[in-house]
């Protein structure tokens, strides 16, 4: 799914349209099915995938799901995001979706809470299918929200650290790191200073590069984003301010961030072959899944390892940890065809050749252990690092929130302070963060 990898302005933008949605929405779930699945009947199915090759798997998965279900069909329409999906359920009527794919998990605590979506537990129960059972632990918790399932895993991603096997080797480095300290060295030792610039750069740790979003570098300290009373946690977690810290530490080290971002501006695409990974400019990179087959497809000049990404010193025992996210599933609670539109959510996240053919055709992390364990899923050796990650119970995601992922938008701007050196109080600057958090959830309560 790398067309859609969140930014922090278009989650915050996602957050808000949501956020109006919600007025007109909550209590109206609508949840009761009474549509008859097994008549005639057709069901508008709205995803937001774009790129030719996806669109075309995305409809054969369509196509087999009509083909096992001939009564039920299916109108596709794609590329379509968060904000048309608010725009049309607030609006309802026949041009409606009945089954909805999102790639912003941080907006399921919104889509649950303002129930834009309906409860599936009802329909899972019915069928006999436990989510405990069926998905891993962490795609399981992104895909709720205050104990309502409203909605299910869709493929995932797991992010992991890439490297430059030939430039490890000419560095004399034999393995890829397993902690943050050893990543920091081997960040060093790879980088190589071209006068105010970089021949090559070991690491590009700024947050405004390609995936190294705040989120992204926490996971591996397994931050408690809210404590048990949903107030926000990151000012009492040691965690954050650990995670923090280092990540400004790893700035300073590899030539300060006014320097770093200078070169940041020479990079190329984050999707195409200019990708600097892909060029040999940096020569490790934090990504996710997908990144593997674009990086092949670019036919790099070198040897492409991958490996999870690093742990804290004292979290040793941890390694093979990451952060996970993915796309969902849903029923709009617009739709007056809930029992169609939950014969085609149940099938395209649960059945295990849907699952299978679907990871396989877009290089993304099957979201059922019965579709990370079959034979039939095709995997370049190094994409097993990607599906362990997925399934390591140590692996953690972003929690959802009841005004999406608006906090994590607000801990993403205290990162770049304290980067650019504008915060130099990492404990002061949590603590005002902590507070700006819990006022913008109570007022979206």
């Amino acid at each position: 799914m790398p067309a859609f990898r969140r930014k922090s302005a278009a989650v915050l933008a996602a957050t808000a349209s949501i956020a109006l949605f919600a007025s007109a929405c909550t209590g109206q779930s609508n949840t009761s099915a009474e549509d008859d699945a097994s008549k005639d009947t057709t069901i508008t199915f709205w995803h937001g995938w774009s790129a030719p090759n996806e669109v075309k798997a995305i409809q054969a998965e369509v196509d087999a799901f009509q083909s096992a279900h001939p009564n039920i069909h299916v109108k596709v329409v794609g590329n379509i995001n968060d904000d048309k999906i608010n725009q049309a359920l607030r609006a309802g009527g026949s041009n409606a979706p009945d089954v909805v794919s999102s790639f912003t998990t941080n907006n399921v605590g919104k889509f649950c809470s303002s129930n834009a979506f309906v409860d599936l537990a009802p329909f899972l129960k019915r069928d006999g299918i436990d989510p405990a059972k069926t998905f891993p632990r962490t795609m399981n918790e992104y895909t709720q929200f205050q104990g309502k399932r409203c909605s299910l895993p869709l493929l995932g991603d797991s992010y992991a650290l890439y490297y430059n096997k030939d430039a490890f080797k000419a560095a004399g480095i034999d393995a890829p790191p397993t902690t943050w300290s050893e990543f920091e060295a081997d960040a060093k030792a790879l980088t190589k200073p071209k006068g105010d610039s970089y021949e090559q750069l070991g690491f590009m740790p700024n947050y405004h590069a390609y995936e190294t979003t705040t989120e992204h570098y926490l996971a591996q300290w397994s931050p408690t984003y809210f404590d048990t009373a949903g107030k926000s946690n990151i000012a009492k977690d040691p965690a954050f301010e650990k995670g923090l810290a280092f990540q400004k530490q790893l700035v300073d080290g590899l030539g300060g961030f006014a320097k770093l971002e200078k070169y940041r501006s020479s990079f190329g695409e984050e999707y195409g072959d200019t990708n600097p990974f892909n060029t040999g400019q940096v020569a490790m990179a934090m990504d996710g899944e997908w990144r593997l087959g674009m990086a092949l497809d670019s036919k790099p000049q070198f040897d492409i390892g991958v490996a999870p990404l690093p742990v804290p010193d004292d979290q040793r025992a941890t390694h093979g940890k990451g952060y996970l996210t993915g796309t969902i599933a849903g029923i709009a609670a617009t739709s007056k065809k809930q029992n169609a539109a939950w014969e085609l959510v149940k099938f395209l996240t649960t059945d295990t050749d849907a699952v299978v053919n679907f990871a396989n055709a877009i290089h993304n992390v099957p979201s059922t252990f019965d579709a990370l364990k079959s034979p039939k899923l095709k995997a370049d050796p190094r994409f097993k690092t990607f599906l362990d990650i997925a399934q390591n119970p140590n692996s953690t995601t972003s929690p959802a929130s009841v005004n999406g992922g608006q906090y994590l938008v607000s801990l993403q701007n205290l990162g770049y302070d304290i980067e650019s050196g504008k915060q130099t109080d990492i404990k002061a600057g949590l603590a005002r963060t902590a507070q700006e958090i819990d006022a913008a959830i109570a007022q979206a309560k």
